[in-house]
């Protein structure tokens, strides 16, 4: 996960965004969120990372990471990077009084939680450094989140697509904390809007073992599959398109289908990078001043 801040000074406010999908998971198994593609064309959150500069005008953004393993990972590649508790002291080093810290979580689940339990943390080792600390919602709170994310995402899909094909989301998932509800919810809002897209995930009560029968039963001759993750990273490229024998690719070849990547991170897309602007735009969540809320 990454953190992006606006080193502005005394009496404006910085804004910072928090990249990951599924940060404890990931980096535990792949550090999947964090994968550099190979040509280094795309890497961490790129696209997303570019439109908080564009908003920021021409004040500096901080890149930081909450996992210790992608962190010691990137150190031994020769690109290190900043800890939250270090990027945040950097700020207030810097004179930065007000704070906003963007999750770009896909639901407000177990990593989020973890986010605010890390932000707080420095807060209360440092009290008084700044004047408030305001957290963004990760992408999906609400379900004008869900209309406009499904709306992004429908559109993203390849202009190749044939009707009757149908397509795949993989999504990470999590079998603890509240997430497996929003992507429940998710899924259903796409197979709405499409009887043909199914959202799976990784982790968690939908596993692509339920969808793969009604792919099977569509009569689908393709299939699309595109990540339901910011980056496509470890997971998109191995469990996802990967040529093992249990990737979700080779598990609809051997089904009969043919299977079609698409393998475009959700921080590619513009709509996307405008939902998690606003949700910044508004935080009012302030971590500095938790009395307030008394």
């Amino acid at each position: 996960l990454s953190i992006m801040g606006l080193g502005i000074k005394q009496g404006d406010t910085v804004e910072v965004t928090v990249d990951g999908d599924n940060a404890e998971t990931v980096a535990a198994r792949y550090g999947a969120a964090l994968y550099i593609a190979p040509t280094n064309k795309y890497s961490i959150a790129a696209d997303i990372e570019k439109a908080y500069k564009k908003a920021a005008g021409n004040e500096p953004v901080l890149l930081a990471f909450t996992s210790d393993i992608i962190r010691n990972k990137l150190a031994k590649e020769g690109k290190p990077v900043l800890s939250v508790n270090a990027a945040m002291n950097e700020l207030a080093a810097q004179g930065v009084t007000d704070l906003k810290i963007q999750s770009l979580h896909i639901a407000p689940a177990e990593e989020y939680n973890q986010l605010e339990r890390m932000v707080v943390k420095n807060i209360t080792k440092n009290p008084g450094v700044f004047k408030t600390v305001k957290v963004g919602y990760p992408l999906l709170v609400s379900e004008k989140d869900l209309d406009a994310v499904v709306k992004v995402v429908l559109a993203s899909l390849p202009k190749d697509r044939k009707p009757g094909d149908a397509v795949v989301l993989m999504g990470h998932g999590n079998d603890r904390g509240p997430g497996d509800l929003t992507l429940a919810a998710t899924a259903a809002a796409f197979h709405k809007a499409d009887p043909h897209v199914w959202l799976a995930t990784v982790e968690g009560s939908n596993s692509f073992d339920n969808v793969l029968p009604k792919l099977k039963a569509s009569g689908a001759k393709r299939v699309w599959l595109q990540p339901f993750m910011i980056v496509a990273g470890d997971h998109a490229n191995n469990d996802l398109a990967g040529p093992e024998e249990d990737s979700w690719a080779s598990r609809i070849k051997a089904a009969g289908m043919t299977p079609m990547p698409n393998l475009k991170g959700l921080g590619q897309l513009k709509g996307i990078q405008d939902i998690f602007l606003s949700h910044t735009q508004n935080a009012v969540v302030d971590l500095a001043n938790t009395k307030k809320a008394d």
